[in-house]
């Protein structure tokens, strides 16, 4: 077994209910901003929001497990990056879509739907191409992964505060527009904190692993928006939506990623150390593929022939 393997991460399992409180208020934060319109959208248009997840939770796990083949990562890192892979959209997306002048209702609407779907895809597509892999399979047995007792977690992580979120934007609109940035920045700033202070607590192994942790994060990154833009390409998306959904499947919920590894996998070093880093690096890719993209004016798609 690899050295990685055996590490664990140091975490006071005091603050774990902490962690689990923040990502719910980060996913009531973002909620606050949904409405059910957002979901009925994919009935209205539904190629876009389809290719779009396909991308996110078929093509991206698929292409992540061929990844680990060809890269041969320690074990635990191998199930970090398939556990980011099987994870919803992140959080920044949708400032991201805009920024990037891309279809941003899209990005929002792939948000909510992703969001949703999760609850069973992100423990499926885990348990689904760990197991295929033998060496993480291997981890699963150990910690005796149970896909229903993942499930019930991610909903209640994810699904349950949406819901409320939902329901508060709906029922006190007023007070939602006057809370509801203020509970997102800090939201998403404490639990940037935790993040720092996960990596700070563990820096020498963090050290010891830098430079294959971020030669595997670099093309895992890339790998994730490449597939989110050409998905939508070779399915005939004009530009517009190929950013959003480039960005919706390069940008993951890192942030879940990391409450799931230490609550079901006890801190496992490899796979927290590249699921942290991914949320930090995310950022620094989103924002760059971002800037290039808000520079240049996507091409109005022309009207069909009649």
């Amino acid at each position: 077994m690899n050295e990685m393997d055996l590490v664990r991460l140091n975490f006071n399992p005091q603050s774990l209910w902490a962690l689990n409180f923040i990502i719910g208020l980060v996913m009531f934060g973002v909620a606050l901003d949904l409405k059910v319109s957002d979901f009925k959208a994919v009935l209205v248009t539904p190629k876009p929001v389809l290719i779009g997840l396909a991308g996110q939770f078929i093509l991206l796990p698929a292409f992540t497990f061929l990844l680990v083949l060809a890269i041969k990562p320690a074990p635990s890192i191998a199930l970090g990056m398939m556990l980011v892979a099987a994870c919803p959209g992140g959080n920044i997306s949708n400032f991201l879509a805009h920024y990037a002048r891309g279809n941003t209702a899209l990005s929002i609407t792939m948000t909510a739907i992703s969001t949703a779907v999760a609850i069973v895809m992100t423990p499926l597509n885990l348990s689904l191409w760990g197991s295929l892999n033998p060496e993480t399979a291997k981890i699963l047995r150990i910690v005796a992964l149970d896909p229903l007792d993942m499930l019930l977690a991610v909903f209640l992580l994810l699904g349950l505060p949406m819901a409320v979120g939902m329901w508060t934007g709906r029922r006190f609109p007023n007070f939602v527009e006057k809370v509801h940035k203020p509970v997102k920045i800090f939201s998403l700033a404490v639990f940037g904190l935790f993040v720092i202070g996960a990596l700070a607590a563990n820096w020498r192994y963090f050290l010891d692993f830098v430079g294959f942790v971020v030669f595997a994060v670099f093309l895992h990154n890339a790998l994730a928006l490449l597939t989110g833009y050409f998905a939508a390409k070779f399915t005939g998306l004009p530009e517009r939506d190929r950013r959003a959904v480039s960005i919706e499947v390069g940008i993951q919920n890192s942030a879940l990623g990391l409450i799931l590894i230490f609550n079901f996998f006890d801190g496992l070093g490899g796979m927290a150390i590249v699921t942290a880093w991914w949320g930090i690096w995310h950022i620094i890719s989103g924002l760059t593929v971002a800037t290039i993209w808000s520079r240049k004016e996507p091409p109005i798609p022309r009207p069909l022939s009649q």
